[in-house]
């Protein structure tokens, strides 16, 4: 059975056990960004909804569906009103599943209309502040000292790309590498550089080390700098409503029950 197969069926599966529907189930993670190494795992993640009768008790039930599969398979699931208020809230995770190039379900309009209204939730502070952060941590982390794993540069890369988007775009950066990596102010030296780094980690693993460039390293310590004095700049025009999501989630759960 392929990956596919198993993760099709683990979604079907999880549909009859706890009668729910799945409205959209993406890749995560490094195989969504396009960096995965040959042994990365797979990071399923989808949104789900409920019958009405669920939405109308004042217990809380659990509103997370988790599913570890043989082969690497790692799925997880929010209920769509957890969802939404994560949504409106501007959660950057969700935004990069619903930006994912690898969809393996899309039931209804739900993911399309959330689609449409990133840009309109799109709270930038937050947004640069969550990559800043992410790259200042893995940085420190991981790539302070020699040797470094390989593959923990692309995990300092890309929010640092992502934050140089938010200063230049002030829109939710894309989840695809390669996008982030083609946008106009990124110089031809640097995709030059991450062009030889993707080359190299095409067939090295997931704990491959090697000491970092003297250059390289450099680069990191400047725009780590520049993204920090930025920081304070950034500012939002976030315009979402909860009345927007309140329709979107009736209406998904009407579609739900009027199959």
């Amino acid at each position: 059975m392929s990956v596919i197969e198993s993760i099709e069926r683990a979604i079907a599966e999880i549909e009859r056990q706890h009668d729910v529907r799945v409205l959209f189930a993406a890749e995560s993670g490094s195989r969504a960004w396009g960096f995965a190494s040959p042994d990365s795992d797979f990071d399923v993640r989808f949104i789900y909804v409920h019958r009405r009768d669920w939405y109308l008790s004042i217990d809380e039930p659990r509103d997370v569906i988790e599913a570890m599969l043989p082969g690497d398979l790692d799925l997880s699931g929010w209920e769509l009103r957890k969802t939404l208020r994560l949504f409106l809230r501007c959660n950057l995770a969700l935004n990069e599943w619903l930006g994912s190039p690898i969809v393996y379900r899309e039931h209804g309009d739900c993911a399309q209309r959330m689609r449409a209204l990133v840009t309109d939730g799109f709270r930038a502070p937050a947004g640069y502040h969550h990559y800043l952060r992410m790259a200042q941590s893995v940085y420190a982390e991981h790539l302070a000292q020699d040797p470094v794993r390989l593959k923990k540069l692309f995990y300092v890369l890309r929010p640092l790309l992502a934050c140089r988007w938010i200063r230049a775009a002030a829109s939710q950066p894309p989840t695809e590498f390669q996008h982030l990596l083609s946008a106009d102010w990124v110089s031809a030296a640097e995709r030059g550089l991450v062009a030889d780094l993707l080359i190299e980690k095409a067939d090295a693993s997931e704990s491959y080390r090697r000491p970092l460039a003297a250059e390289t390293r450099q680069w990191f310590i400047d725009e780590l700098a520049v993204a920090a004095a930025a920081a304070s700049t950034i500012q939002s025009r976030a315009s979402l409503d909860s009345a927007t999501l309140d329709t979107l989630l009736r209406d998904c759960v009407a579609s739900f029950e009027a199959q």
